[in-house]
Parts: C-alpha cells; sequence; structure tokens
C-alpha cells in the first residue's frame, strides 16, 4: 500500500481534551522506532532514489533537517504570534545536505540528539501555551501548540511510513 503524498494530508484539530502528553511520548520514542526500523535494512537499500523520490538515508536526514523549524515554531507559540514561521516548501535543505554521503549512524544519532532538545523545550509546558493557537502558514487554519506537535507527530509517522515502503522496493 502506497502513503498518501504529506501535502495532500488533511489534518483536523478539534479535540478539546488534553493529549499533549500522548503527543510527547510519540514524539519521545521516534528515534527509538526509526532505530528499530533501520536495523533490519540492507545497507545497499539506503541510498536508492526510486523514481527520484529521497533515500532512506534522505527520509532520516529530513527529519533531523526539520527539528529546528518546529522548535520555531515553539517561540511562535510561546511569544504569542499572529502566524507561525514557513517552512520551505521545496525543501532545499534536505535536498542540499547530501545525506547519502553520510552513515546511517550519523543521521540517527543526529535526529535522536535534535529531537531530545525539541522534547526537553515541550515537556514542561504549561496548558495556557499548550492551547495557545496561531495561524499554520500552509494550511491556512488555527493551530494551537498542541496541535502543532501532533502534526509533527504525524509527520514522523509519515518518513516511517515512507522508509518501511522503501524497504519493500
Amino acid at each position: 500500500m502506497k502513503s498518501t503524498k504529506w501535502f495532500d494530508r488533511k489534518f483536523d484539530f478539534n479535540s478539546q481534551q488534553n493529549i499533549f502528553p500522548s503527543i510527547i511520548e510519540r514524539l519521545r520514542g521516534t528515534p527509538a522506532r526509526l532505530e528499530e526500523i533501520c536495523r533490519s535494512i540492507p545497507a545497499e537499500y539506503l541510498e536508492l532514489k526510486p523514481e527520484g523520490t529521497w533515500s532512506i538515508k534522505e527520509n532520516i536526514g529530513h527529519l533531523a533537517d526539520l527539528e529546528p523549524l518546529w522548535q520555531g515554531r515553539l517561540e511562535d507559540f510561546i511569544n504569542s504570534e499572529k502566524e507561525l514561521r514557513p517552512t520551505d516548501l521545496a525543501n532545499r535543505k534536505t535536498d542540499e545536505a547530501n545525506h547519502n554521503s553520510k552513515s546511517l549512524e550519523e543521521l540517527l544519532s543526529t535526529f535522536r540528539l535534535v529531537r531530545a532538545q525539541t522534547i526537553s523545550a515541550i515537556e514542561n509546558l504549561d496548558e495556557e501555551i499548550i492551547y495557545r493557537s496561531a495561524l499554520h502558514p500552509r494550511l491556512k487554519t488555527p493551530m494551537r501548540t498542541m496541535d502543532s506537535f501532533l502534526f509533527v507527530a504525524e509527520h514522523d509517522d509519515h518518513h516511517l511510513a515512507r522508509i518501511t515502503e522503501l524497504m519493500k522496493l
């Protein structure tokens, strides 16, 4: 089964319950899930780019590449910005990073490190910040801090699913 393209995804952020603790645990677990998946990938699959798409290594590098964006958007919420900072929709950072030249261990370690920084920044937020809202620049919809990090968790899972998909090609 082929996954839906990320930019085609629709999101519903209507939950009034504070699910932020569960979101944090999901985000905290992504490096371990990624490492577990990568344990079974033959080395010759890591750099394959089927039909010009990102390789497994590039998908891993992309997760680390976006972590400063997530951290910056947290700053936007804390600072009560009206709109969240935009991302480079062309993903130039990932395309130019040459992740295929890096070792799998380096990519996994880098992601684990930057994700730990994000977790450290969000794990003690109070409810006022968790429910604070700003406009998402691409989706053009209000998003709370909690929603923003649910979006990050969904993005993580999208790339984990893509890596699993690439293993089967």
